[in-house]
C-alpha cells in the first residue's frame, strides 16, 4: 500500500529524512515512535505530498507521490485522510459542516446524501447528534473524535494520525486508541499513526517502526520491539534518561 524508497528532507541545514525506508501493507496499522521532532509528521506529510522529498520516493498504490499533477494529487487525496495533531477544525464551522467540508467542496454529493454521510461518520465515532455544536462547545476528547470523523467522512483507503492522544488525559486517550482500532477494523483501512505514547502504540499497532536520526533503525511487532536487544530502542520505549540517545546529544550525566 505504502512504499518508501531512500527518502531525504532537509530544512535548511537540518536532515530531517535521511535515506529513510519503510514499507506499510494494505490493511496494518504501523506505527511510527520517535522522539519529539525526529521527523515523523514530516514523513507523514510526505506520504501525502503535502511535503516534497529532496530525494528517494514515495509510492502509494504504486504511484510516485511526488511525481503527480495537481488534479492526480487530489485524486490521492481523497483516498489518504489525515488526521492532524491539534484536529484542525474550522473553528467558523459547526460541527456537521467541519465533517463534510471535503465531501461538500470536492463533489457532486446531493445535500440528502452529505447529512447521511456525516452522521454516520459521527455515529462511528460514538458522536451521533452533534453535528450542530461548534468547536468552542467540545472537549478535547471530542474535537480529537470529531476529527476522525472528518477523516473518515470520504470513506479512506488509507488514514495518517499525527500524534493521536497528544495534549488529552489517560482515559481519553485510552478512548482514542479503541476508536482507532475499531475504525480499523470496521472499515478496513490502512493506518499510519505517530506518536511517542508506548502504551498507545502497543494497543494499536500491527507493526511498530522507530524513527532515529532520520532513518528506520526498528521495526517488528509490538512484542518484538518490547523484547528488542537494541540499546536505542530499549532507552526510548522504557523511557529511560540515560542511555545512546542522549549521550548523543550530550545530556547524559
Amino acid at each position: 500500500m505504502i512504499t518508501i524508497k531512500n527518502l531525504s528532507k532537509r530544512f535548511n541545514n537540518n536532515l530531517v529524512l535521511n535515506k529513510l525506508n519503510l514499507q506499510i501493507s494494505a490493511g496494518q496499522t504501523c506505527v511510527i515512535i520517535g522522539r519529539s521532532g525526529c521527523g515523523k509528521s514530516v514523513l507523514l506529510k510526505s506520504i501525502i505530498g503535502l511535503l516534497k522529498p529532496d530525494a528517494g520516493e514515495v509510492f502509494v498504490n504504486d504511484k510516485d507521490v511526488a511525481k503527480l499533477g495537481e488534479r492526480e494529487l487530489n485524486t490521492l487525496r481523497f483516498k489518504v485522510s489525515m488526521v492532524f495533531q491539534g484536529g484542525a477544525l474550522f473553528d467558523s464551522m459547526n460541527v456537521a459542516e467541519n465533517v463534510g467540508f471535503s465531501l461538500s467542496e470536492h463533489t457532486a454529493i446531493s445535500d440528502k446524501e452529505l447529512l447521511g454521510r456525516v452522521e454516520e461518520s459521527l455515529v462511528l465515532v460514538g458522536l451521533g447528534g452533534i453535528g450542530d455544536l461548534m468547536p468552542s462547545e467540545l472537549s478535547g476528547g471530542m474535537k480529537k473524535r470529531v476529527a476522525l470523523a472528518r477523516a473518515i467522512c470520504i470513506r479512506p483507503e488509507i488514514i495518517l494520525y499525527d500524534e493521536p492522544t497528544t495534549g488529552i488525559d489517560p482515559i481519553t486517550a485510552d478512548s482514542i486508541n479503541e476508536l482507532i482500532r475499531s475504525l480499523h477494523d470496521k472499515l478496513k483501512v490502512t493506518s499510519v499513526v505517530v506518536t511517542h505514547d508506548m502504551k498507545s502504540a502497543y494497543h494499536i499497532a500491527d507493526k511498530i517502526a522507530m524513527m532515529y536520526q532520520g532513518k528506520i533503525i526498528s521495526e517488528g511487532k509490538p512484542q518484538e520491539i518490547q523484547e528488542t536487544k537494541d540499546p536505542v530502542v530499549f532507552q526510548f520505549i522504557n523511557g529511560l534518561a540515560k542511555g545512546p540517545i542522549t549521550e548523543a546529544l550530550g545530556t547524559s550525566k
